[in-house]
């Protein structure tokens, strides 16, 4: 109760209208769901099923047995750095400084925080794509920025088209935010689609973040680091991490590469919010720059190995599914069945004990598909697809 007042008050009002805006996320609530069901085949939560490989592990506990247990500097260990700047030059031909123009970060999703809090202030639109990875409208709207959701259609293999992006730019518009490959559709955009979309980021002077995560994931065609294209390089924030190709997703280790004024207004964030990355994750990535090639092809040759199982699979059943070409996602259409997607996937989890998430919790657009994720074993994808036959002639709409 208040002191003048005598009445109640409820915790809430206390939190900020900032925060209210922001929804918990949809995949987060079908992972606690699927906790308390037996039997439950996983395609859900976007995690390598694979263990970091040993000589990553190995590199950490050695660094714990020398005592590098202490901070590094801001920016993260200098060596880790250097072989960032070399990867990224060996891979796509852009050059950064080790020095000045790369940050390491607590996973790409203290990158993708840091980009937005340092490059817009209030009121500033972000432009992305919908469907989108859950977090960025979340973190667009906790930096202050308005998020405009571009549709993307499953017709157009899921790319962001240069027509719809330009109509959705206005005197507002700061950020480009691109997720390719993407989460949750699996598509990818060709050098000739992402030249379209420069072209508008050069005509509207609208800054980059570009989240590569999935580079290596990339199963058709090249994947083009967008920094790489003309005039791009300095308007570009470009995101990576370790999480995904090098199975570390609980090391929680990222970076971000930028020109030196956008690195430095990024570090500024990041010291006062986690001053250094986790010092023993750090010699585990350079461990893995160092020997983790052959572990890359290896499980990226089994993730497409899956994906050709699941997407003709899901095809087998009736549900029509464009070909991802990119990260460990398919995005089937689930129209068929005359349900939501809400409803297919708490349906599907109740009763064949399947867990996929909705495409709504990604944008208005992922209305009327699912995401499955493909990072699980053959034999469970196989399974999960058995299960997943007999729900969708169980609910097949007449």
């Amino acid at each position: 109760m208040t002191a003048e007042t005598g009445t109640r008050t409820s915790p809430d009002r206390y939190i900020s209208r900032r925060m209210q805006a922001v929804p918990p996320s949809g995949i987060r609530r079908f992972f606690d769901l699927l906790s308390t069901i037996e039997d439950v085949i996983s395609l859900g939560v976007g995690e390598p099923d694979y263990v970091t490989p040993e000589p990553f592990r190995r590199a950490a506990i050695a660094s714990i047995e020398r005592g590098d247990t202490h901070y590094t500097s801001n920016y993260g260990l200098l060596e880790l750095r250097e072989r960032l700047a070399t990867h990224i030059e060996r891979l796509y031909g852009v050059r950064y400084d080790p020095r000045s123009e790369i940050v390491v970060t607590s996973g790409s999703s203290e990158g993708l925080d840091i980009a937005m809090r340092a490059l817009i202030d209030p009121g500033d639109e972000v432009l992305c794509a919908d469907p989108s990875y859950v977090a960025y409208m979340p973190v667009t709207v906790m930096a202050g920025g308005v998020f405009v959701p571009v549709p993307t259609r499953q017709e157009d293999d899921f790319r962001l088209l240069p027509g719809p992006l330009e109509a959705a730019v206005t005197p507002r518009s700061r950020v480009l935010l691109l997720g390719y490959p993407a989460n949750p559709t699996g598509a990818t955009m060709s050098r000739e689609d992402l030249a379209a979309v420069a072209d508008i980021a050069e005509r509207y002077d609208l800054a980059v973040i570009s989240d590569e995560l999935y580079d290596r994931m990339t199963y058709e065609g090249e994947h083009t680091c967008f920094a790489s294209l003309p005039g791009m390089r300095e308007r570009t924030v470009l995101l990576g991490g370790f999480s995904k190709a090098y199975a570390m997703t609980g090391w929680r280790l990222g970076w971000v590469a930028a020109p030196a004024p956008i690195a430095e207004a990024l570090m500024k964030v990041h010291q006062y919010v986690m001053m250094s990355a986790p010092t023993a994750s750090q010699y585990a990535a350079i461990a893995a720059l160092d020997e983790g090639e052959a572990f890359v092809a290896e499980m990226v040759a089994e993730y497409n190995r899956r994906r050709r199982l699941i997407v003709d699979g899901f095809r087998a059943v009736g549900l029509p599914t464009f070909e991802p070409r990119g990260a460990f996602y398919a995005f089937p259409d689930i129209r068929v069945t005359g349900l939501t997607s809400l409803e297919f996937s708490e349906l599907l989890l109740t009763e064949e004990r399947v867990a996929v998430v909705p495409g709504s919790a990604f944008g208005a657009c992922g209305e009327g598909h699912v995401r499955a994720c493909y990072a699980s074993s053959f034999e469970q994808i196989e399974r999960a697809l058995e299960r997943i036959g007999r729900f969708v002639q169980r609910h097949r709409a007449e």
